[in-house]
């Protein structure tokens, strides 16, 4: 083993190797929370198909299930961010993860439309307080010029859940029926709250520590009206609508238009799933080499959505929509770390739950527009009609992405100077 070079002491070489063990164990332990978080959104697209025959619903009320899950997430992002700054991240995790593991479990028992309706409300208030939590964790235990190749790391659970949900969810399915993909996807959820109960590290030394429940927390109307975060919630509303009108909608369109049963379909999902996951990936490395400056990935990647997503619906051949959109789920998840770079730069970690909560929002809100909207102009028109206009969604965000600043330094310009947020308190760790 090689000695440490001579200006550093074995005490700052200890730090060191602590502190990255702390990152490592903490974007370890939020990938698997994470993955939990997406396949159980995921199960019910599978399902719906099953749902909407037993309970005889049209495809309106089947994107209203998943609209009632939105909706609730989205009312719930910003009283989560509130939540982990008032009481602690981890606390709000915890709890968060063994709520919607309780509801998961639950809607495996749904007995009418109305059930499902209230049910998957429920689920989405207690995953709607996760997000910000956990980007609270992860501000907690990184220096800003790594949290957003960590959080690529982290955020590319979303496409890896994409590849095994069908995998594992499929068979148990065509094997038990809808309701077991819901009761196994629950007992996962209670194994990921054991891990981070026990193995969840304290923050390194010199970031914000466990609020103290008295602690007075950031005040809501303090951040609520800072305008940049609301145009960083609108570049995330344009990319949800793209990943989330597709995630919902492509296993009915390959079953209904296509002729492909359910029970083959985990293949041709887990392609697009891949590609997204390693576009997270990128978009996390290439937001910290850049140190920002979002447009210059979002705008060229949203360029590429807007072209491909019509040839995709527009191809005659089922080959020509796998390849065409493969490519527009890869650029458009390209798009999602940028989008949260500079804000995870320049706020401060007692600011991260709230203010992250906010651009978060945006994409909650996509959640309850597009799978309705796309089930009514699929009802209405076409699939095809229906896809091709989810790049309404790219011409969204990159015509935010020009509109946000670039950077850490114009960020905190553009939140003015009657901001609590002083130079003083968002100092970057080196």
């Amino acid at each position: 083993m090689s000695a440490p070079p001579p200006h550093t002491t074995p005490a700052a070489t200890d730090r060191t190797v602590h502190g990255k063990r702390v990152v490592r164990t903490t974007v370890v332990l939020l990938f698997a929370a994470w993955l939990i978080d997406y396949t159980d959104r995921l199960v019910i697209n599978l399902v719906l198909p099953d749902i909407g025959k037993e309970f005889d619903l049209n495809r309106g009320q089947q994107g209203l299930i998943v609209s009632a899950f939105f909706l609730a997430y989205a009312l719930c992002q910003i009283p989560g961010g509130m939540l982990a700054d008032r009481f602690g991240a981890r606390r709000v995790t915890l709890w968060a993860l063994l709520a919607w593991s309780l509801f998961t479990a639950l809607t495996g028992f749904a007995w009418s439309f109305a059930a499902l309706l209230l049910l998957r409300f429920a689920f989405g208030a207690a995953e709607g307080v996760f997000p910000p939590a956990s980007m609270k964790v992860l501000v907690e235990r990184t220096a800003p010029a790594e949290r957003a190749s960590a959080n690529g790391v982290v955020m590319s659970s979303n496409a890896i859940a994409g590849i095994l949900t069908p995998l594992v969810a499929v068979p148990l399915l065509a094997a038990f029926g809808w309701r077991s993909v819901f009761f196994s996807t629950a007992a996962l959820g209670v194994f990921v709250v054991v891990a981070i109960r026990l193995w969840l590290p304290a923050p390194p030394p010199g970031t914000d520590p466990e609020p103290e429940i008295s602690e007075e927390p950031p005040r809501v109307r303090d951040v609520l009206r800072y305008g940049v975060l609301w145009r960083f919630a609108t570049m995330m509303f344009g990319y949800s609508t793209i990943i989330w009108g597709l995630n919902t909608w492509v296993p009915t369109y390959l079953e209904d238009e296509r002729g492909l049963p359910i029970t083959s379909l985990g293949p041709f999902l887990a392609l697009p799933a891949l590609a997204a996951a390693s576009a997270t990936v990128i978009g996390g490395r290439l937001s910290d080499r850049l140190e920002g400056n979002h447009r210059k990935v979002i705008v060229p990647a949203m360029a590429v959505v807007a072209v491909t997503l019509p040839l995709a619906a527009h191809s005659s051949s089922f080959a020509g929509f796998v390849v065409f959109g493969t490519l527009a789920v890869f650029s458009a998840s390209l798009a999602y770390m940028p989008i949260l770079s500079v804000p995870m730069r320049a706020l401060p970690p007692s600011y991260v739950g709230m203010g992250s909560a906010v651009v978060i929002f945006g994409g909650q809100v996509a959640g309850m527009v597009a799978p309705p909207l796309i089930g009514v102009i699929a009802d209405a028109f076409s699939f095809e009609a229906a896809f091709a206009f989810l790049a309404l969604g790219a011409v969204i965000a990159a015509a935010m992405a020009l509109l946000t600043p670039q950077n850490t330094d114009s960020f905190r310009a553009a939140l003015g100077t009657a901001s609590p947020i002083h130079p003083s308190t968002t100092t970057e760790q080196s």
